[in-house]
């Protein structure tokens, strides 16, 4: 395949962001674009000289080798099981469901075709995310804290738990995935939230959450999302080993070890762009670093739904294993 024909399901901010990346790679022609709100749609089509689609069924019609979903968490289902239907790889936009229950019915229909699926959890593309897992290989990790501390985002979707899930499933999912890749699967959470939602017209979400996680190799760890800032004050992830403190943002890594305080910065545009590049050169047949197929973003997704639902019940929730361990190489397993 010499291009790859692109199709994007939803013309909101992440898929503008998306279009402008594919835009700039010389082996992709974006073929359409489609959204619920028709002008939305115009306008990105006008912008890349493509054309806007009436549903996701003209845009199937138009020949894609390939299909972009970004749409918002509760907006997902139907336009995935279309592409599917299809026989197309697909592209998909965390978090992957507003639910666990759609993420798994799509996960079982991927998983029944064989297809090849990504989904955009680009952190996995920093190089300090692989030179923490190095650094992690030989000790066993003791403790995580997670946190995104943050205000609400000006989409009027995301205040509401059913359309976005809440701030674990919508933002915290980033550092919840590299959790999973740095200090392995959690086994069991408890969670509290405060049951006052952020200062908003119609939110029912809470304002802060916080959760105790125990991990399947016996470390343990916790996480804290919060959304009534009104700035991003901090999204990452600190993680104790023997002798080992990292500290872990989209911006940078800093270790500290017997030998003082190390800093190495990171560059988030750049993973933005390398998750789209590995997708695309899967399709084409030309590369093979797809890090996170739509079978581990499941992992992610399990796990963030559980710590909501421990929020909003108060009781603890099991995780059972998963069937294969996750493949660190800062990536997992390829769908076949």
């Amino acid at each position: 395949m010499r291009t790859c024909r692109v199709g994007l399901v939803g013309a909101g901010g992440v898929a503008q962001r998306h279009a402008r990346v594919l835009g700039g790679f010389a082996d992709v022609e974006l073929i359409g674009v489609t959204d619920v709100l028709p002008a939305a749609a115009a306008d990105l089509a006008a912008a890349y000289d493509t054309r806007a689609c009436a549903d996701v069924e003209e845009l199937l019609a138009a020949g894609p080798d390939a299909v972009y979903v970004c749409v918002p968490p509760f907006a997902h289902g139907p336009a995935e099981e279309a592409v599917i239907a299809a026989g197309l790889p697909m592209f998909v936009e965390k978090p992957v469901a507003v639910d666990l229950a759609t993420a798994e019915r799509i996960g079982e229909l991927i998983a029944r075709r064989g297809l090849r699926t990504a989904v955009g959890h680009h952190w996995r593309y920093l190089p300090v995310v692989e030179r923490a897992r190095r650094l992690l290989a030989d000790r066993p990790v003791r403790m995580v804290a997670g946190a995104w501390l943050d205000k609400v985002p000006p989409v009027a979707w995301w205040s509401r738990r059913d359309r976005s899930g809440g701030p674990v499933v919508e933002q915290a999912a980033h550092v919840l995935d590299l959790i999973r890749v740095l200090a392995g699967e959690v086994s069991e959470v408890t969670a509290y939230a405060d049951g006052t939602p952020p200062p908003v017209d119609g939110a029912d979400i809470d304002s802060v959450t916080t959760a105790a996680l125990r991990f399947a190799s016996g470390a343990v760890g916790t996480l804290t999302a919060a959304c009534v800032l009104g700035w991003k004050h901090r999204a990452g992830l600190e993680i104790l080993a023997d002798g080992l403190a990292l500290a872990l943002t989209e911006d940078g890594l800093v270790v500290r070890d017997g030998d003082g305080e190390h800093r190495f910065p990171a560059d988030p545009d750049a993973a933005r762009v390398a998750v789209d590049r590995a997708f695309i050169d899967a399709v084409r047949g030309v590369g093979d670093d797809i890090r996170v197929p739509y079978a581990e973003a499941l992992g992610t997704q399990r796990l963030a739904v559980a710590v909501a639902d421990s929020a909003r019940t108060g009781a603890p929730v099991r995780l059972a294993a998963p069937a294969a361990p996750a493949t660190l190489r800062t990536g997992v397993t390829v769908d076949a």
